[in-house]
C-alpha cells in the first residue's frame, strides 16, 4: 500500500484578492480562518478613514494576500490657480482615464469620477466624445477612484465630501457596473456613503434614468440638457436623435414622482447658440412644473471644437436671474481647473489612441 504525500501548498504564491471583490475576500477569510473582525478592520481603514496602503494592511493577517488598488497612478496634474487636482490612472489593460478633484473654498472636496474610457455619446463639446469609446470601467474601476482619492484627502488632512459622476464617459452606458459602483458606495460595511452625496449625471437616457432612480431613490441625478430646441440639442448632443426632449421631459415628470429630491438640469453656456433671452424663456416653458435645479456651466474650450465659444458673465448673470424671476432654483457653476483640463484631457486621448493601435482596439476616428 502506498503511503500518502501531503503537499503542502506556499500560500505566498496563491493568486492575491481584490480588496473591492466582497466574495473573494469572504472566501479568503474562510480559506485563512480568520475573524470577520478582521475584515471588518481592514474595510473600515482603506473605505471610511481612507487611511495608507501599508497602515490598513499592517493590521491584518497574510497582508500580501490582498490587492488594495485596480488603477495605477500614471500622473497627477494640480492647478496653479485653484484647488483643483486631475489624476490620470491607468487600468489593468493599459488605458487612461481622468478623475478631477475639487478642493472648493469652503474646505468641501468633490471628487469628479469617470465611469467609462472615453465615451461614444459624441458630444460637440465635451474633448472626451471626441476620443470614441474604447471600454466599460468594472465597478473596482471605478471604485478605486475614490480610493485614490480619499488617501490623497486625508494625507492633506482633508475629507471627501461629494462624489460625481461627470468625468469620462456616458453612466448609463455602463449601468450593470454603475449600480454595483452605488451600492457598495451606500453599502454600511464598504464605503458607506450618504446616497445624498452621489450625483450621477447623464445625457439622458430615460430608462435607465428611471431604473436607477428606482433602485437608488436618494442617489441624485442629474441631465446634461443644454438647450431645449432640438435642432440646437441635437447639434451639441447627437443622442438627442434617440431620445427626444419629450421624451426626456416626461423622464422628468416620472422621477419628480419616483423621488423626493430635484433633479439636477446642467446648462452648459454658449454663446449665440442657447445663451439668449429667448432661450432662457424656452427653458423655463420647458421645465415649467417640474422640481429641478438648474446649473449653469461656463464652458471652457476645447481644440476640437473652435466654433463653440464660452457665454460672457454677464451674459450668465442675466440668464440666471430670469430664471429666478420665474422661480426657478439657479446656480452659476464656479469652473476650477481650467489651466489643466484641456492639456490633460488631450494627453488621455494621444495615449489611449496608442495604447489601441498597439493593441488592436478600435476608436472612431473623430
Amino acid at each position: 500500500m502506498k503511503t500518502p504525500v501531503t503537499i503542502f501548498l506556499d500560500k505566498s504564491l496563491a493568486n492575491p484578492v481584490g480588496i473591492f471583490d466582497p466574495q473573494a475576500i469572504d472566501q479568503l477569510r474562510m480559506e485563512l480562518r480568520l475573524d470577520p473582525e478582521h475584515v471588518r478592520v481592514l474595510r473600515n481603514g482603506l473605505f471610511k478613514k481612507f487611511e495608507a496602503d501599508d497602515v490598513a494592511l499592517a493590521r491584518f493577517p497574510e497582508r500580501d494576500r490582498i490587492v488594495c488598488h485596480s488603477l495605477e497612478l500614471f500622473r497627477r496634474c494640480d492647478s496653479e490657480i485653484d484647488g483643483a487636482s486631475k489624476l490620470l490612472l491607468k487600468t489593468a489593460t493599459g488605458m487612461l482615464i481622468e478623475s478631477v478633484i475639487l478642493r472648493i473654498a469652503t474646505g468641501r472636496s468633490t471628487l469628479c469620477v469617470s465611469s467609462q474610457v472615453g465615451c461614444a455619446a459624441a458630444c460637440d463639446f465635451c474633448a472626451t466624445g471626441k476620443m470614441g469609446i474604447a471600454q466599460n470601467l468594472t465597478a473596482a474601476e471605478i471604485l478605486d477612484q475614490v480610493l485614490h482619492t480619499g488617501q490623497l484627502l486625508a494625507a492633506e488632512g482633508r475629507r471627501l465630501h461629494n462624489i460625481v459622476f461627470m468625468g469620462m464617459g456616458e453612466p448609463f452606458h455602463n449601468a450593470e457596473n454603475l449600480h454595483e459602483t452605488l451600492a457598495t458606495l451606500i453599502d454600511p460595511k464598504m464605503f458607506n456613503r450618504s446616497p445624498g452625496s452621489l450625483l450621477v449625471s447623464t445625457v439622458g437616457i430615460p430608462e435607465a434614468m428611471l431604473r436607477c432612480a428606482e433602485r437608488f431613490p436618494k442617489v441624485n441625478l442629474a441631465l446634461s440638457l443644454h438647450s431645449v430646441n432640438p435642432e440646437v440639442r441635437c447639434e451639441l448632443i447627437p443622442l438627442t436623435r434617440k431620445h427626444s426632449l419629450d421624451d426626456l421631459r416626461r423622464t422628468l415628470v416620472e422621477l419628480n414622482r419616483m423621488q423626493s429630491i430635484p433633479v439636477m438640469i446642467e446648462y452648459l453656456m454658449l454663446a449665440g447658440r442657447n445663451d439668449s433671452s429667448n432661450d432662457a424663456n424656452e427653458l423655463i416653458n420647458w421645465l415649467s412644473g417640474l422640481d429641478v435645479h438648474v446649473n449653469l456651466i461656463p464652458y471652457n474650450a476645447i481644440d476640437d471644437a473652435p466654433h463653440l465659444t464660452g457665454s460672457e458673465d454677464p451674459t450668465i448673470r442675466t440668464f440666471a436671474s430670469q430664471l429666478k424671476q420665474a422661480g426657478f432654483k439657479a446656480t452659476v457653476r464656479y469652473s476650477l481647473g481650467s489651466d489643466i483640463a484641456a492639456a490633460c484631457g488631450q494627453l488621455v486621448r494621444k495615449e489611449n489612441r496608442q495604447k489601441a493601435m498597439t493593441s488592436g482596439l478600435t476608436l472612431p476616428q473623430g
